[in-house]
């Protein structure tokens, strides 16, 4: 809280500070994204499922048809903490800014992990 009062006895400016640290703490100091994504064992598979999504398709309908996992439906993994993913598919994940899965914003390329090939978008952060 202090930094914000600092800001704010600068003037009108220092909402706008407060709001780009404020993203800037979710971004690092998130704790949990909620997440959706594509697996698929092959980078070629993976790829075609990418396309799709290029195309307009929706997340879910395109993770349903391509994805290997349990996450079958949509693709929805749920709430998941900062240490419970893989290195690449956490790094990606909060690295990625929320979206919808009508307007999805997606890691493209593929991200690759001992599990396959992810194609990895974001709902939540908190």
């Amino acid at each position: 809280m202090p930094p914000k009062k600092a800001a704010g006895s600068k003037g009108g400016k220092g909402a706008k500070g407060d709001e780009s640290s404020d993203k800037g703490k979710e971004k690092k100091g998130g704790t949990a994204v909620k997440v959706r994504h594509i697996l698929c064992e092959k980078q070629g598979k993976c790829l075609e499922a990418l396309e799709k999504l290029k195309s307009g398709q929706k997340f879910p309908e395109v993770a349903a048809a391509y994805s290997e996992d349990k996450a079958r439906s949509g693709g929805d993994l749920g709430w998941m903490t900062r240490g419970s993913m893989v290195g690449p598919f956490q790094d990606a994940a909060f690295a990625l800014p929320v979206s919808t899965v009508n307007s999805p914003v997606y890691t493209d390329p593929p991200i690759k992990t001992k599990f396959g090939y992810h194609i990895i978008m974001v709902e939540g952060k908190k």
